[in-house]
């Protein structure tokens, strides 16, 4: 997203600007509130210039605000939470005992899981996760090799969740998740690990064992990419432009 927000910026004010998002997502994440902050030379009114980026920006990217913010704003280092949802479809099974099928327009947008999962005992891990923990096990296994090889120091493995919860709606299972920050996949890895324990290879409790471990090889797999939705962004003041 940054590269083609950076050429319809470029092709609408002729400035070559990076624009900075409020984090980062791998391929195959979607995002429902992603903020980016730019500076630009020309002035352009902001109503103005989100219409303008609308029709340079490709269907698939929309601009649904922009607003100035001081120059000081960053929209990554000045978000103070971030809420992300993942989305389920379960393998259920019907009255007449004939399994659900995923239908293809949802597809994309969801886990097609294979296995059929008890919603309560993910419920149970998921509040365990509420409050402050180091979150190491649920980190991706080498998420920043190329820094450390120059001696960067790697991301605080320490967040705090201030909501984690898993609800069935609108024939999803859904994780909602709101915290101080989050480390690469630690969304997807801590899905992985709810539907093993939804699935009745891990046990609730033992989520409690899985955050003292710090070490992911004690948590369950990644869940997939399509699944997760970067819901919203929040600042103590002001917006960027929200796409």
């Amino acid at each position: 997203m940054q590269g083609t927000l950076s050429a319809a910026l470029e092709k609408i004010t002729g400035e070559r600007v990076l624009p900075q998002g409020s984090g980062r997502t791998d391929a195959g994440v979607h995002a429902l509130g992603q903020v980016a902050s730019f500076a630009l030379e020309a002035v352009i009114p902001a109503a103005n210039l989100s219409r303008a980026l609308n029709h340079a920006l490709p269907q698939s990217i929309r601009i649904l605000h922009a607003e100035e913010v001081p120059q000081e704003f960053h929209a990554r280092h000045s978000a103070v939470r971030k809420s992300y949802e993942y989305r389920i479809f379960e393998r259920r099974v019907d009255a007449l005992d004939q399994g659900w099928t995923c239908p293809p327009f949802v597809a994309p947008y969801v886990w097609d899981c294979r296995w059929t999962v008890e919603m309560g005992p993910m419920e149970k891990a998921a509040a365990m996760l509420r409050g402050t923990h180091d979150f190491t096990s649920f980190q991706a296994s080498d998420p920043d090799a190329a820094q450390r090889e120059f001696g960067a120091v790697g991301p605080n493995p320490v967040k705090t969740l201030f909501e984690s919860v898993v609800v069935r709606e609108e024939g999803l299972l859904r994780y909602r998740v709101t915290g101080s920050g989050f480390l690469h996949h630690m969304v997807r890895n801590i899905v992985g690990t709810l539907v093993e324990v939804g699935r009745g290879s891990v046990q609730a409790e033992e989520m409690a064992r899985i955050l003292a471990a710090k070490d992911r090889t004690a948590a369950g797999p990644t869940a997939p990419a399509q699944g997760l939705f970067l819901v919203e962004v929040s600042y103590d003041r002001g917006k960027a432009v929200e796409v």
